[in-house]
């Protein structure tokens, strides 16, 4: 990533995720099935957004639940938006923290047993692509540590009334918005970039 003075920039951390309208990534039951994109033109902008990303940052649950797309482009019957997240995926490099996970089950995976600020800062200053991370505890230690550079919500028109919650609790910021987008479904992207702590 080149700066317009030439210099290289950061890559940017950015906390990505569909939610319900009532911000949360799963119902109380761990459901999220009714955050499936469905429309032609929502699996298109995820795709293009997915495109500037080179590394993933998960925890071991959201790892858990992403790693289906390990093999899930070989499965028959799938949709070309599924052939292609399968494809990206296994393009894109991953980092899972976890105290419990023996050892990675996908490739182009490391493994840490904590989450560590500096190293990641120090991960968004050699990166060539943009970073993201996924899951709202993980997104919680890096939110804290002021590394986060950008939010992108999907909001689903649902409200599910409990579950986990998109933003961690105890964590506050400024949030900048710089973009907002509406999908057939009635779905609703929204682009903030982090400004700093409230």
């Amino acid at each position: 990533m080149i700066g317009a003075n030439g210099g290289r920039d950061v890559a940017k951390l950015v906390y990505s995720m569909l939610m319900s309208l009532d911000g949360f990534v799963a119902d109380a039951g761990g459901a999220f099935g009714w955050a499936a994109p469905e429309d032609a033109e929502l699996q298109a902008h995820l795709l293009a957004g997915s495109a500037g990303i080179g590394t993933y940052l998960f925890g071991r649950r959201m790892y858990q639940v992403m790693s289906y797309w390990e093999n899930a482009g070989e499965a028959p019957g799938q949709s070309g938006f599924e052939k292609d997240w399968a494809r990206h995926w296994a393009e894109t490099e991953k980092i899972v923290y976890s105290q419990s996970l023996a050892a990675p089950i996908t490739a182009r995976t490391e493994l840490r047993r904590a989450f560590d600020p500096g190293e990641v800062a120090a991960l968004k200053a050699r990166a060539a692509a943009d970073i993201a991370i996924a899951g709202p505890g993980i997104a919680a230690h890096a939110m804290a540590a002021g590394l986060v550079d950008e939010v992108r919500a999907y909001l689903c028109p649902v409200m599910v009334g409990a579950g986990t919650r998109f933003f961690p609790q105890g964590v506050s910021c400024t949030l900048d918005l710089q973009e907002v987008e509406r999908f057939p479904s009635g779905a609703v992207y929204m682009r903030h970039a982090v400004m700093g702590g409230a």
